[in-house]
């Protein structure tokens, strides 16, 4: 019934007003006094009026056109929005091998790499093969006595052109050491994936404000 009257909306206009018409001049012959006649009829005119608005144009006025303009940066890349959402498959990866150092099982961390790794932290950048990396984890938890990772986020990448993969862990990296001191420091890991290992390691730390 709404569909019909939607098309035919100049059929069902005509009919209200033939309606009205005769609604106006019932009405009318019982209203004897002048005033009151035309009081009448300027209701009814500004009635007819509303009612035959289009509602295309009620639509049309509430309708918003969204904005398709590409904004544009200030900074510009070889490679601008260059990602989409990657596979869980490398976010396992990752996060088995940080749950691995946490729990201080670092030949199974190790198991998550590949034999040769670009290692990226403070003051350190170059390619370590795995028996490297192996002195440098057991070395971290020398002094240590327990590790807590507060993981907050992350996020599986891949690029658009399918040739690299990449997965984005943020957390807390709460310790003791064996002397009972905490402390708690603020890390982000970029690792890259190929073929279901770990080829690069990006950390970045940062440090909580002292408390005085």
């Amino acid at each position: 019934m709404l569909s019909f009257i939607i098309k035919n909306q100049n059929i069902f206009v005509a009919f209200l007003i033939l309606k009205e018409y005769f609604v106006y001049n019932i009405f009318l012959n019982q209203l004897k006094h002048p005033t009151m006649r035309k009081l009448f009829t300027l209701c009814l005119i500004m009635y007819i009026g509303i009612s035959c608005t289009n509602p295309a144009e009620k639509t049309a006025e509430k309708t918003t056109v969204s904005d398709t303009t590409k904004p544009v940066y200030a900074y510009t890349i070889s490679k601008p929005d260059n990602w989409d959402i990657g596979s869980s498959k490398n976010t396992a990866i990752a996060l088995n091998a940080l749950k691995a150092f946490e729990n201080n099982k670092i030949d199974e961390s190790l198991s998550y790499f590949a034999d040769t790794v670009f290692w990226k932290a403070d003051y350190m950048e170059g390619k370590y093969p795995k028996d490297s990396l192996k002195v440098f984890f057991t070395g971290a938890w020398k002094d240590i006595a327990s590790v807590k990772i507060d993981l907050h986020d992350f996020e599986s990448v891949i690029s658009k052109d399918k040739k690299d993969e990449y997965v984005t862990i943020w957390y807390v990296q709460k310790t003791i050491d064996k002397k009972g001191k905490a402390d708690s420091v603020v890390e982000v890991n970029d690792m890259k994936i190929v073929n279901g290992k770990i080829t690069e390691l990006d950390e970045t730390i940062r440090h909580f404000k002292v408390k005085k």
